[in-house]
């Protein structure tokens, strides 16, 4: 890389401070400092010999293109963004400036003739990692994992070092961002820097298990594997047993890389009601050698859309229409923005999402680790997820029956290039977690582009699920049809629906964001003042009056049609105060027994 010379004068005031509130959960106190999130951060793919490189590393903010030969600036807490409390740092990086990170360590593993892996969870945005001195690759997205085979980089014996560059242009790049901005304000939050998921080391084979997913076949009460094996042998074998609480309950072999499809005898579906999952073991075999194992996990649960008895479309589980509702799910967090503090940090909103009533959660324009979505699949929360948006700047148009068109942005090769391959790259990643039935691939015109065409793609890259083109509107037209499975707007505060007398025969209907209450409490807000709500009340008497009075307007719905609805938001983010929860997760603003209540007669209908 280019090397530029770094002033020894450089002044202070070039790094920019990031926001310093005061305000923290309960867990901030609670995070190990020596080894925070030490949970196996892969749930889908489980190995056990692997090694956890959380906690602190070294770390310098210099000028784009410089290099950290004059040292480092201090210690940052790996996995939480520069920007954030528990990082230790607290500071703003910028499109001018890029963040670095050293790490000296012991190589803990017991290596064999085994490949080292190096693994990160996710950084944000472009990342290039050296092992002992040694260029290993470069890697560009916010949201989805990656790794490097670092075998060859690394010294004899235990002490090995890792160095890794991390620019992220915010809001002045076309990438993929979901709502962070160089100037937070309004619905636009803090930037999110670097590092923000778990980095580790695991050792595979010379051919390995990589990936590992399955989908239901409902008719044929089967289950089809898909396992990716790199490096496979021409003569490999892979075997997947099925486990129902320690009793094997069937298994399948067949050639490595190849669909395997299993019949299972009475099967146990998987629901919000009943979320059964069965255990699975993956074994990679040359001739009667074991080469290769990894634990994981699937579910038996089949979703499509399908009339009901009165001629709506509805999304059908496991053959049975459900009427789901859930809040907009930001995924944020006073002290950690992007990365919540503990594991039981990053559990507490679905379960008290779950204990509220609701069925479903939208995950809005953010991905979380894949602990979460194992944790929704093991709760049994669906979930409906946006792809993070960016590039932005067009606006959509309205015309009779309040259908939201027209006005696509015209992306560059380069910015359509990147949505694309990210797109790709989380989807499939993803598509392994049974609780995600819809994928959302644009919000509000967001940087929205060629819609049938990323619909399409959508739809190659998993059939198996639901697709919601562009939340709130903005809705490309193939012929008299809209294109995606659902027709979804917004509006706040209070609920309305899609005109099922234009689209309803062939398409869901939903309300995808509504409601937005807003209630500041002091002590508990991200600053003391102009905080704000789409409507604001001074007291949780009056919030839960109001609540009320907008779920019997959405009640009325469901009859006439309405599939889905989603509710503004689970917690405050920021300025933003209309969430079920107060930012610091210490206030739930309604009771939950009295919400449960009032949600379980929606799906009654």
């Amino acid at each position: 890389m280019k090397k530029l010379l770094l002033l020894l004068f450089l002044p202070l005031c070039s790094y920019v401070h990031a926001q310093s509130p005061t305000l923290k959960t309960e867990w901030a106190d609670q995070v190990d400092r020596q080894n925070p999130h030490a949970e196996y951060p892969r749930p889908q793919l489980v190995r056990e010999n692997w090694q956890n490189l959380n906690g602190a590393w070294e770390y310098s903010i210099l000028p784009k293109g410089s290099l950290p030969e004059m040292g480092f600036a201090g210690e940052i807490l790996v996995p939480f963004p520069v920007e954030s409390q528990l990082s230790g740092v607290q500071q703003t990086v910028g499109p001018e400036m890029e963040l670095w990170y050293e790490k000296s360590f012991d190589l803990e593993l017991k290596k064999g003739r085994n490949r080292v892996l190096l693994n990160f969870g996710a950084v944000d945005w472009e990342t290039e990692v050296w092992v002992n001195g040694q260029n290993v690759g470069m890697h560009q997205g916010g949201f989805d994992s990656f790794s490097f085979d670092i075998t060859p980089h690394l010294n004899k014996g235990q002490k090995q070092s890792i160095r890794v560059r991390v620019w992220d242009p915010s809001d002045s790049g076309p990438q993929p961002r979901g709502k962070q901005v160089k100037e937070p304000k309004g619905i636009w939050y803090t930037p999110v820097t670097g590092i923000w998921q778990t980095v580790w080391l695991e050792t595979v084979p010379e051919s390995f298990l990589s990936g590992f997913h399955s989908e239901t076949d409902w008719s044929a009460n089967s289950q089809i594997f898909y396992t990716k094996v790199e490096n496979a042998a021409e003569n490999q074998e892979v075997e997947v047993q099925v486990f129902d609480q320690d009793v094997r309950v069937g298994s399948v072999r067949g050639k490595a890389n190849e669909r395997l499809k299993m019949a299972i005898q009475n099967p146990k579906a998987w629901s919000p009601a009943d979320p059964h999952l069965y255990d699975i073991k993956v074994s990679l075999y040359q001739g009667r050698k074991q080469v290769d194992q990894i634990d994981s996990y699937m579910a038996y649960r089949d979703v499509r859309m399908g009339k009901d008895e009165d001629g709506f479309q509805r999304i059908f589980l496991n053959g049975k229409a459900l009427f789901q509702y859930g809040p907009l799910d930001q995924g944020w967090w006073p002290d950690g923005l992007y990365t919540a503090p503990t594991e039981e940090a990053l559990i507490f909103d679905i379960e008290k999402t779950q204990e509220m009533g609701f069925n479903m959660i939208r995950k809005h324009v953010k991905v979380e680790p894949a602990r979460w979505y194992y944790h929704t699949d093991r709760l049994g929360m669906l979930v409906w997820q946006d792809m993070p948006s960016g590039d932005m700047g067009n606006r959509w148009e309205v015309r009779p029956g309040v259908i939201r068109e027209g006005m696509n942005k015209d992306r560059s090769p380069e910015s359509e290039e990147i949505f694309k391959r990210e797109w790709t790259e989380i989807m499939e990643e993803f598509k392994f977690f049974p609780s995600i039935v819809v994928w959302v691939p644009f919000n509000e015109a967001w940087g929205q582009f060629k819609t049938k065409e990323i619909v399409e793609m959508t739809r190659r890259l998993d059939p198996t699920r639901l697709i919601n083109s562009a939340s709130g509107g903005n809705f490309e037209m193939e012929g008299k049809d809209v294109v995606g499975d659902i027709l979804d707007l917004h509006n706040y505060p209070d609920p309305v629906m899609p005109d099922p007398g234009i689209f309803g025969e062939n398409r869901i209907m939903a309300l995808g964001e509504f409601g937005g209450l807003g209630l500041p409490l002091e002590g508990h807000t991200w600053q003391n003042r102009d905080n704000w709500g789409y409507q604001s009340f001074s007291d949780q008497k009056e919030l839960m009056g109001r609540y009320s009075i907008l779920l019997d307007d959405l009640k009325r719905m469901i009859p006439k049609g309405l599939a889905a609805a989603i509710y503004t938001q689970t917690t405050d983010v920021e300025v933003e105060t209309n969430g079920l929860m107060t930012y610091d997760r210490k206030v739930i603003k309604f009771d939950p027994t009295k919400l449960k209540e009032i949600h379980s007669s929606l799906y009654d209908q």
